[in-house]
């Protein structure tokens, strides 16, 4: 009988000892995953943003899809133009001012800084083929017709099983349904919420 009494016991320590475990485990591997998944999202937004950026230096504004965004910068050369003399300094004659226009390719820089058009759009961890949700336009802010775009994806989309809600009790700022992004269709600004 004593024998009997000590092997449950020792079998629900075990137990205990494993509920323990399981109950610590998953917090810790939801916030490692978290993290890992939520860096190569923010570091492809990053490259987007940055791609945008030589869109708009090329053309004025924001491309509103990857086609466009990839077949411009495949295609088009970034303008640079070197200006000899100070036109701010006043002792100087603005007639002896030269412009030096030289282009290059754009996919020559895309190609040094290792970025891949053709997998741009695609989000880190997501189900194949789920892509960026990507929008540009023009829009009036303070009496001024100004470019904007905002380029997101929905957390859960990329979060596999940790994109549900039941996880917000091991983070209280995790929202599965918000937008990790970048822009604002409101207001001309290209920061993204990671940053604030």
């Amino acid at each position: 009988m004593k024998i009997v009494i000590n092997l449950l016991l020792v079998g629900l320590i075990c137990l205990l000892g494993y509920l323990l475990y399981d109950n610590i485990k998953e917090p810790i591997e939801f916030q490692k995953e978290k993290t890992r998944r939520e860096r190569a999202v923010v570091a492809k937004l990053m490259t987007i943003r940055q791609t945008q950026e030589f869109y708009r230096t090329i053309t004025g504004s924001f491309s509103n899809n990857f086609d466009t965004l990839a077949f411009v910068l495949s295609t088009e050369d970034f303008m640079i133009i070197n200006v000899m003399g100070d036109p701010d300094d006043p002792n100087f004659d603005i007639s002896q001012i030269t412009y030096d226009t030289s282009y290059f390719p754009a996919i020559d820089s895309l190609n040094a800084m290792g970025i891949d058009l053709d997998s741009l759009r695609f989000v880190p961890f997501a189900p194949k083929g789920t892509t960026f949700k990507i929008q540009a336009d023009t829009i009036e802010y303070q009496k001024t017709m100004v470019h904007v775009v905002e380029v997101g994806v929905i957390r859960k989309l990329f979060m596999g099983e940790y994109g549900d809600e039941r996880f917000k009790k091991y983070d209280s700022r995790y929202k599965p349904n918000q937008l990790l992004k970048f822009g604002d269709m409101n207001t001309p600004n290209t920061a993204g919420n990671w940053e604030r």
